[in-house]
């Protein structure tokens, strides 16, 4: 299917009937996560795969009730760094060092300027940061599942704090950003199945200059 074709027929399900995905479909989705873009290739988060029952019953109370979160065959959570640390940037600088075979003085400058830039921030702005670059994984999620025939519900309805307690995230050096229930649609059960996507139109979109 067309990228452009696969775009258009994706949209949030509101129902999903609680049949399993097939693993190997969950890990292409996984995939496509680990293959994203981020700034400066950190990959400054962490996905937790949720399948457990009472898990699941767990977040979806703080998470307003949505059935998707208790429907779905496998539950993503995204969680980013809650601050980029030295330990942080060394760990992806030298596991790059490490798979490409060798070291390279520009990139290792470029170590350097992080490591006098960020860690020294504020810990709310470079969460923020790393935020954003879940962001960018998620849509590679979300599209990824539509090629492969699963349906999946973008969710920013729920209780963080809360989440992060229940998955001890805290604890991790991490903060929770982005809920992804994936899955098969209730088609008769589900109020958006049948309704033409909405989005506005190019001209009121894109400007050229």
């Amino acid at each position: 299917m067309e990228y452009l074709e696969i775009l258009k027929k994706r949209y949030a399900t509101k129902a999903m009937n609680g049949k399993v995905a097939p693993q190997e479909k969950i890990d292409c989705i996984l995939e496509a996560i680990r293959l994203a873009p981020t700034s400066s290739g950190l990959q400054p988060f962490e996905v937790y795969v949720i399948t457990d029952k009472e898990v699941k019953s767990k977040i979806k109370e703080i998470a307003w009730n949505q059935s998707q979160v208790t429907d779905c065959s496998h539950l993503l959570v995204f969680a980013a760094w809650n601050h980029y640390t030295a330990d942080r940037i060394n760990h992806m600088f030298d596991l790059t060092n490490e798979v490409r075979g060798f070291k390279n003085e520009g990139w290792e400058n470029y170590r350097q300027q992080l490591l006098a830039n960020y860690p020294q921030k504020d810990p709310q702005q470079n969460f923020e940061h790393a935020a954003r670059q879940t962001y960018i994984a998620f849509m590679s999620a979300i599209t990824q599942a539509a090629a492969l025939g699963l349906d999946s519900t973008p969710m920013e309805g729920f209780d963080s704090t809360a989440l992060d307690g229940i998955l001890n995230l805290e604890e991790k050096g991490l903060k929770s950003t982005l809920l992804l229930p994936i899955g098969y649609r209730d088609a008769d059960n589900d109020w958006l199945v049948n309704l033409t996507k909405v989005r506005k139109p190019m001209e009121e979109l894109v400007n050229y200059i």
